[in-house]
């Protein structure tokens, strides 16, 4: 979650024990972002959870401060390798089913359709045993996910536009005033929905206001 701050919050506020108390929400700060290549000593202080090294990786700071840009860029390029990967890998499979289809007929029905059913109709199908075969051969980060069938179906340049939205505004979003963005389901269409709007209300955030990823 990204949580948009509001300007009179005091540094001290943003912890992880105090952001039940602030923001109802219970997590731990984590690295998220990137800050500017020419970050000046006296400015780090202000990055929230800064880590050495370069890019200087931190959990938020203010707008002005965080490399969107090259962070946006970075996802991209790092998406289009996936799926590159991805495509190799399912050559010669037929477009798969992605798994929301089965979790929703499953909560649709839950009785006449078990979430064991739907798992292994999931995992029945060949394009998904391509990838699973594949994570086990080539084991470690970096690899295409089921998870992200459905966004890799939609092709390469829709994958890299997600990861690369992703990547700043995460999987939702707490806005200064208290509105929660969130996508309606994992469904990719929800989960675009949510990209939408999260992207819209980053470009009305001033530059001096601040950013916060959390893990929950």
């Amino acid at each position: 979650m990204v949580i948009c701050l509001p300007d009179d919050l005091p540094v001290q506020a943003l912890t992880s024990h105090q952001l039940a108390t602030h923001f109802g929400v219970t997590g731990t700060l984590t690295t998220l972002y990137w800050a500017v290549p020419r970050l000046r000593l006296w400015q780090r202080s202000q990055l929230i959870g800064a880590r050495k090294g370069h890019p200087t990786l931190c959990a938020g700071g203010p707008l002005r401060l965080l490399d969107l840009p090259g962070l946006r860029h970075a996802a991209a390029v790092g998406a289009g390798i996936r799926y590159q990967i991805w495509q190799r890998v399912v050559h010669g499979t037929r477009p798969a089913t992605p798994w929301p289809v089965f979790h929703s007929r499953h909560l649709t029905d839950p009785d006449r359709y078990p979430y064991q059913r739907a798992i292994e109709e999931f995992h029945a199908q060949p394009r998904v045993h391509a990838m699973r075969l594949h994570v086990a051969a080539i084991p470690g980060p970096g690899q295409p996910s089921v998870g992200e069938l459905e966004m890799y179906q939609a092709g390469q340049t829709a994958y890299q536009h997600y990861q690369a939205s992703s990547a700043v505004v995460g999987d939702a979003m707490l806005t200064a005033d208290g509105r929660h963005l969130a996508p309606a389901s994992d469904a990719l269409a929800h989960r675009i929905t949510y990209l939408e709007q999260a992207l819209a209300h980053l470009d009305t955030v001033g530059p001096n206001e601040r950013l916060l990823a959390v893990s929950l």
